[in-house]
C-alpha cells in the first residue's frame, strides 16, 4: 500500500493502520507498477530502467546496438515512407511476432516518464491491426533507443516555490501525407520560482481528428486541445495546494509558447 499525503497526515495514517492490521511499515517508496523512485536530497527521480531492461529482454534486443533517435526519419514522399500503409503483396506478420505485445509495452512507458518516445509509439501502434515487417522494424529501431537511453527519467525538485505552467505546443503539417491528418502535440512542465527548469508533468502526441486546410489551422486545433489540459492542470495544483495548505505564492499566468507567426496573430487579435 502507498500512502501519498503530508508528513503529519502519514504519520496519523500508519499509527491508524498499524492499530487495525498486522503491518511493516518499508519507509519511502522506492518501486511502484513498474516505476523506480529514488529519493534524492534536493528532488525525486523517476524513472523505469528496470521496466526498459524487462522489456528489451522480452523481445530479444538486450544485446541490439543502441540508436541516438526514437525512428527512422520520414519523408513527405508518400511512396518512400517507411510508415505508408500496407501496400498490395505486403506480409501480414503472423502471431509469432509480438507486435500488439510490444506496442502494449512502449505504450505504459510512454504514458508514465518517456515522452520522448511518444510520438514514435503513436506512429506505430496505428498498424497493430495489420502489421508488417516494415512497421516491426520500427519497433526494434525504437527499442534500440530505448537500449542506450534506459536512464532517462523525470526529476522533480523539492520545492514549494510554485510560480506556474510553462507549455509548448506543435502541431505537424502533413505529417502524415497520406490521409493529411496532422499530428497534435504539447508538453506541460512547471515553473519554480520564475526559474524555467521544470520537469514534464504532462505531455501528448495524437493525430487530429480531422483534415485541417492549412499549417495556421492545424495550430490553433493543437492549442486549442492544449488549453483544454492547462485547465484541468491549474485545477488539480490549485485542489492540492488547498487541501495540503500549502502557501499559493503569487501565481504566474501559464505561458504558452508557439511558433506559427499567423497563428500566433490570430489569437492576439481576437483577445484584443
Amino acid at each position: 500500500m502507498n500512502l501519498i499525503g503530508t508528513p503529519g497526515e502519514l504519520q496519523k495514517t500508519a499509527e491508524y493502520l498499524k492499530k487495525e492490521f498486522e503491518m511493516k511499515d518499508l519507509g519511502k517508496t522506492k518501486y511502484c507498477l513498474g516505476l523506480e523512485i529514488e529519493h534524492i536530497s534536493n528532488g525525486v527521480l523517476v524513472h523505469q530502467s528496470a521496466y526498459i531492461d524487462k522489456i528489451l529482454k522480452r523481445f530479444h534486443m538486450d544485446n541490439a546496438h543502441p540508436l541516438s533517435t526514437p525512428m527512422v526519419v520520414r519523408t513527405f514522399d508518400p511512396k518512400k515512407d517507411p510508415f505508408r500503409p500496407k501496400e498490395n503483396g505486403e506480409k501480414i506478420l503472423g502471431p509469432e511476432v509480438p507486435y500488439l505485445n510490444a506496442i502494449g509495452a512502449l505504450l505504459y512507458l510512454a504514458q508514465c516518464t518517456r515522452s520522448d518516445i511518444t510520438f514514435s509509439v503513436n506512429v506505430l501502434a496505428r498498424f497493430s491491426s495489420a502489421p508488417t515487417r516494415r512497421y516491426w522494424n520500427g519497433i526494434k529501431h525504437l527499442l534500440r533507443y530505448l537500449s542506450g537511453t534506459k536512464d532517462f527519467g523525470l526529476f522533480y525538485t523539492k520545492s514549494n516555490n510554485f510560480s506556474g505552467l510553462l507549455s509548448y505546443i506543435d502541431a505537424g503539417y502533413l505529417s502524415d501525407p497520406h490521409k493529411a491528418r496532422l499530428q497534435t502535440g504539447y508538453i506541460f512542465t512547471y515553473i519554480m520560482a520564475q526559474q524555467y527548469n521544470g520537469t514534464t508533468i504532462s505531455w501528448r502526441s495524437t493525430k487530429q481528428t480531422l483534415v485541417t486546410t492549412s499549417s495556421n489551422h492545424s495550430k490553433i486545433i493543437a492549442i486549442h486541445e492544449a488549453s483544454r489540459e492547462c485547465v484541468w492542470l491549474k485545477s488539480v495544483i490549485h485542489h492540492i495546494q488547498n487541501t495540503c495548505g500549502f502557501s499559493l505564492s503569487t501565481e504566474m499566468p501559464t505561458q504558452i509558447f508557439e511558433d506559427n507567426a499567423a497563428c500566433i496573430a490570430q489569437i492576439l487579435h481576437c483577445s484584443n
